[in-house]
């Protein structure tokens, strides 16, 4: 799943208005404008698309962050540092400290997406790489997360 894919779905699934995610953007200390996030969310097909780089995706993801739960008091005035080596993991880890999302939210939106995993296999999509117990987050686990995430915010059913 790339970037411009988790881009638009989000903004659909959380009812981001283009004024709001240049707003978003730019809480992360990114300066973007209208014309560039139009292209960012286009598809690949369409003219004029721009690729949705992994440090983009992350200032965007850290300003989604500051937007739904504030500054952090140990990071005032520091901007934080785009993560390149953005994956699925990280993706999903930075929604759940986004949208404050718990254990059980985090499997009731999976439900909800008509998918059913035990607690164990949640909690092994956020432990460090090296650890026995880690579990890579597939582009199709993170496509039905976002779609119980779309269901949930905008009460429509699996389609």
């Amino acid at each position: 799943m790339n970037n411009n894919d988790v881009l638009r779905r989000l903004r659909y699934a959380l009812d981001i208005s283009n004024p709001s995610m240049i707003e978003i953007f730019q809480l992360s200390g990114c300066s973007i404008e209208q014309p560039t996030l139009i292209k960012l969310l286009k598809k690949e097909e369409e003219d004029e698309f721009i690729a949705c780089s992994n440090p983009l995706m992350s200032l965007f993801l850290d300003g989604l962050i500051v937007h739904k739960r504030g500054r952090r008091d140990t990071d005032a005035g520091q901007a934080p540092k785009p993560d390149a080596s953005l994956n699925n993991n990280a993706i999903l880890k930075k929604l759940r400290i986004a949208l404050d999302l718990k254990e059980d939210d985090m499997l009731a939106l999976m439900l909800l997406a008509g998918v059913t995993i035990s607690k164990s296999e949640l909690s092994a999509l956020f432990r460090n790489k090296g650890h026995k117990h880690f579990k890579e987050c597939g582009d199709q686990f993170l496509r039905n997360f976002l779609q119980g995430l779309t269901i949930r915010n905008r009460n429509t059913a699996a389609e």
